[in-house]
Parts: C-alpha cells; structure tokens; sequence
C-alpha cells in the first residue's frame, strides 16, 4: 500500500505540472492513494476555487488539503459543503464550513482517514491544536476506525510539527508538516512505527520567493515600489513524499522525499 502527499500547489505552475506529472507518477510509482495541500492552487496564489478542485481531482488526486489561505477565494465556503473530498483545518474557529477530517475507500479497498489541522504559533487565530488533537486521538483508532490515517499539519514552526509528529507516533501513518513551501530532508520512521517528515515543500517555481514572483518579493523587502504577491510562473517542480505502509499494522514500512522538477535534485 502506497501513499503520495505533495505539498502546497502554488498557484497556475504548480496546477499544470500536478496535471501534466501527476498520472504517470501514480502510474510508475504506483500509488494507491494521492493527498495534496491546494491552499494556494488559485491563480493569485490564494486560495483555491471548485474548477481547480475538480482538475486535481481528474488528474488522480484523491482528497485536497488546505490550511490558513483555505476561505480566500469566496465560493470555497459554498463548495466545501458538498465537496467531501476536500477539507479544510480541523481546528479552525466553530462553526466553520466544511470538515477537517473525513474517512475515505482507497482504490483497493482500504480506508483511509485524513485528518487536517492548522498550528497555533504565528499563525490565524483557530482552536489549540494539541487539544484538538488529544480529543481526535481518544475518540478515533488507527486499524479499527480506519486502516490508514495522515495528518496534514499546515504549521510555520519546525518545533510545532515535530512536537505533532511524537503525539501521533504509534497512533498514524503519517504525520506530515505543509505551509513553509519548503522540503526538509528528515523523512523518517519514528519509534512507535509513524512516518514524519516537517515539510512536504511546494508544487511551485522554485525560481522565486516560497512560490511568489522573486523580483517583487524582493521589492518588498527592499521597501522599494511593488505590487501584492503574485505567484511565480517558471516551469515547476513537484515536492512531496511516498510512504509504503503496512497492511496489517497500519504503521509505516518506508518514507522516501519525492522531488520532480528541474530546479531541485531529484532523491527518488
């Protein structure tokens, strides 16, 4: 059993290297279940919208994550009603649209929970999200609620994830950090049988700023003359991670970084 988590799809490059790389990942690696963080798949880099949704989804996408950019884009309130295939964070302010986790039928045949969660530290203002966690952890169990479950953490702070990646050990498949837009090189196993890695990294231009235009981000910095963030539109490149699971247990076999594009080396 094999699942694929790739990172926080940036924008128009990062939705057309998904739908242009995507199949033939799935296909060669084969992958029996595909996550991705679509908070800023939108073409202002914000956000994401039901057309997009619905292109990821035609290019072998399973279930969309999102995080703290999740409602920039209007109709993402409307469509997250009766889309269940896409959340938003778990522990963001009640009532809020949508859910934040939900349990899904892999193509053969295992059920798959996904729980996302937004951190609490330099972050939009949601509920805190180690109790949150706590209260999911006693009221759900990995191989009797669900045979696989992946934790999407959508946080800014290595401290925060790693500290979520350690109460999920023994207790997930997967704990992976998304938001930074970029990939860490500590996928691992942990003790109690979890795979964790801090950040999955982006699907953007990686000529640029975390996904954004480079020049003008530099403009901004500089407190020269600039424009709102707009995303970068270069050619881009797929990050994320492969996890091959054990069927009986529930826990992780195996991690490996998955880095497809021209800007980073490729670790498969």
């Amino acid at each position: 059993m094999k699942i694929l988590f790739l990172g926080d799809i940036v924008g128009r490059s990062g939705c057309e290297a998904i739908k242009k790389n995507l199949p033939k990942i799935i296909l060669d690696k084969k992958i029996d279940f595909c996550i991705v963080n679509g908070e800023n798949a939108a073409d202002q880099g914000v956000g994401i919208t039901e057309k997009i949704s619905k292109d990821l989804f035609n290019s072998g996408v399973d279930v969309i994550t999102t995080g703290n950019h999740v409602w920039d884009q209007k109709e993402t309130a409307n469509y997250i009603e009766k889309e269940i295939k896409l959340l938003r964070p778990a522990n963001l302010i009640e009532p809020s649209p949508g859910k934040g986790f939900r349990v899904y039928s892999s193509k053969n045949g295992f059920k798959i929970g996904v729980l996302n969660l937004m951190g609490n530290i330099f972050m939009k203002k949601c509920e805190d999200v180690f109790e949150k966690a706590n209260n999911f952890l006693k009221n759900n169990n990995l191989k009797k609620d669900y045979d696989f479950l992946v934790v999407d953490f959508h946080a800014e702070i290595t401290s925060e994830k790693m500290a979520m990646g350690f109460l999920f050990d023994g207790n997930a498949t997967f704990v992976v950090g998304t938001h930074t837009h970029i990939p860490t090189n500590d996928a691992r196993i942990l003790k109690r049988g979890t795979a964790y890695l801090t950040d999955a990294g982006m699907c953007g231009d990686y000529d640029s700023v975390i996904g954004m235009n480079k020049n003008n981000s530099l403009n901004r910095f500089l407190k020269k003359d600039s424009k709102k963030h707009y995303p970068a539109e270069g050619i881009a490149t797929l990050c994320g991670a492969i996890v091959e699971c054990d069927r009986s247990t529930g826990y992780a076999r195996n991690i490996e970084n998955l880095i497809r594009g021209t800007d980073l080396k490729n670790t498969i």
